[in-house]
């Protein structure tokens, strides 16, 4: 008579299960029909980490790759430090914070010039934002710059350029900028060099005023703690996000429906709801109605087995022998 030992390690429970030679392939075949029912795919609700340091990392976002939106896949980067880092196609930057009331992300650039470097301008990049996201650079960032060659960038002040020349009025880098003469932190850093204000409407005129000028720094506007009128200055790079809002999404979130995270199939980018012990295709109450099949997309192609007394392993020992 053959046999069919199950062990599943964890729980220590073995089981002898007799079969005859004539039913053996039979009893064989069931045992791997019902495997699925065995077990579980750990869920990758429980795979997506919500916060990078001291960062909350919500949808649309993701670090963990099937959470969030697919629209930002491999964006946001959390290194073994518990840094955040922005990924673009001109570098990786720090994150300082995402809020996501008023949607948008403060990028810090090391590259860009800073009140320590003072007349010493060092080799610039410019920054740059794939335009196949759903990201912009906010109109709330002014860009600086400095020592620029007048031979080649129109440096004046802009209120009485444009009154004289308004058809060039847009490519007028001005001098006559507040924040030129009122830097944040450091007024008087620039000593004797040149500074002027202009908004670069593309990575390509960026590259092009940096062809021609020294060095460049972005500051941005946040809004002060007494009023959203009263705001203040800060070096940094603003850049806007959309929030996708999908009908399904918004069920999944939905408390009375199980309140799952909104995630994606990690090869079909599908939507799928990630629930704490499933992922679903629409919300995670009452799953198995119309419409909600359990799905087993989980993250980086990891699978894990559970049960309720924990992580386990199933092992199929089969042999002959005669009794």
């Amino acid at each position: 008579m053959g046999y069919l030992f199950i062990s599943f390690k964890s729980i220590s429970v073995n089981k002898l299960l007799p079969c005859s030679c004539f039913y053996h392939f039979l009893c064989f075949l069931f045992v791997l029909l019902t495997l699925p029912y065995f077990s579980i795919t750990t869920a990758q609700a429980s795979l997506c980490r919500t916060f990078c340091g001291t960062i909350p990392i919500n949808y649309p976002f993701g670090i963990d790759d099937g959470c969030g939106s697919p629209y930002y896949r491999h964006i946001l980067i959390c290194s073994d430090s518990g840094k955040l880092e922005l990924r673009t196609p001109s570098g990786r930057y720090q994150v300082q914070s995402i809020t996501y009331s008023d949607p948008h992300i403060i990028i810090s650039d090391p590259f860009m010039w800073n009140c320590q470097d003072g007349n010493h301008f060092r080799a610039t990049r410019p920054f740059s934002l794939d335009t196949s996201t759903r990201f912009t650079l906010s109109s709330q960032n002014d860009y600086l710059f400095f020592n620029c060659s007048e031979e080649n960038v129109i440096v004046e002040p802009k209120p009485i350029f444009c009154e004289r020349f308004p058809d060039q009025c847009d490519s007028t880098c001005d001098s006559s900028s507040y924040l030129c003469r009122h830097l944040p932190g450091c007024a008087t850093a620039l000593g004797g060099s040149s500074c002027c204000s202009y908004y670069p409407k593309a990575t390509e005129s960026l590259r092009l005023m940096l062809k021609y000028c020294a060095s460049y720094t972005s500051i941005y506007w946040r809004n002060g703690a007494n009023s959203p009128d009263d705001q203040v200055p800060e070096y940094g790079i603003r850049i806007d996000f959309d929030i996708p809002v999908t009908t399904h999404c918004l069920e999944c979130q939905d408390m009375m429906k199980g309140g799952g995270n909104c995630g994606f199939d990690t090869q079909s980018q599908n939507f799928l709801c990630l629930c704490n012990d499933r992922n679903v295709t629409a919300y995670c109450k009452n799953n198995g109605t119309s419409g909600q099949h359990s799905r087993a997309g989980v993250i980086a192609g990891t699978v894990t087995g559970v049960s309720a007394a924990g992580p386990w392993e199933l092992v199929l020992a089969y042999g002959f022998g005669e009794k």
